[in-house]
């Protein structure tokens, strides 16, 4: 059995795993967010199935939702998880987070718009809740630093899937009339102006977001490895010293 290293406590197992049971209880909560928003929506008169799921704040749960249980999966069977999964976690913690702040916003913004939005409890969760537990996982993730530091190629990656939602949501909108938020509709915002002044404004969150994410993730890393590296310079002090025989003469 090899010997421990001195100053170095063997916890890195059971630390994982533990990461890995949060995941998927997140990943678990975010269901029942979904499950109860879904439910919630279905008493509205004009409620379609294909709205719901055109919500960016829907589609990025569902992404979080498979994106933690394949982490979670990780934590429980693998000592690390692969780079493209650290990416892939980077991302999504972005766009819960922004879902959370839009919501926030419309939420503001409701009583200048002549309408009102109601918060449910599955609200609560899709947008407050489960964002700040996923930040925690994120965050808990980067102080262990086990896995490869996340690279700065993800603010670049961070914006292709909100571009082609943005695209599609204004297409489709154009075709229907309907816009899962108010800053899409040209009517609501002052045209097409106002329209193009608001995505502007969110994509730029989602860089700034994420930028600051793979600042910190890279940080933390930087500290944990010149914490392992000063760990194993140090010479374990418990080992008596021996002298060589020339010394004792």
């Amino acid at each position: 059995m090899p010997a421990r290293s001195p100053g170095v406590t063997v916890r890195g197992p059971r630390v994982r795993q533990a990461l890995g049971i949060f995941r998927l209880l997140v990943a678990a909560l975010e269901v029942v967010a979904i499950i109860g928003n879904f439910q919630y929506v279905l008493g509205f008169r004009f409620f379609a199935t294909t709205n719901f799921f055109s919500y960016f704040t829907v589609q990025s749960a569902l992404a979080a939702v498979i994106t933690l249980a394949i982490a979670g999966w990780f934590a429980l069977r693998r000592p690390r998880d692969p780079a493209w999964l650290g990416i892939l976690r980077t991302m999504v913690t972005v766009y819960v987070l922004v879902s959370g702040l839009v919501f926030g916003l419309i939420v503001a913004q409701a009583s200048t718009r002549d309408y009102r939005v109601d918060v449910p409890w599955s609200d609560t969760l899709l947008h407050f809740v489960v964002p700040a537990l996923a930040v925690v996982a994120w965050t808990t993730d980067a102080v262990l630093a086990v896995n490869p530091p996340v690279p700065w190629s993800t603010v670049g990656w961070v914006l292709v899937y909100p571009s082609l939602w943005l695209a599609y949501t204004l297409l489709r909108g154009s075709d229907i009339g309907w816009y899962p938020y108010f800053f899409l509709d040209e009517a609501q915002v002052g045209g097409l102006l106002g329209v193009a002044l608001y995505c502007a404004l969110v994509l730029g969150i989602f860089v700034c977001l994420t930028a600051a994410l793979v600042a910190v993730n890279r940080a933390l890393w930087r500290m944990a490895r010149d914490r392992r590296a000063r760990i194993r310079e140090t010479p374990d002090r418990r080992v008596p010293r021996v002298e060589s025989p020339v010394s004792q003469r």
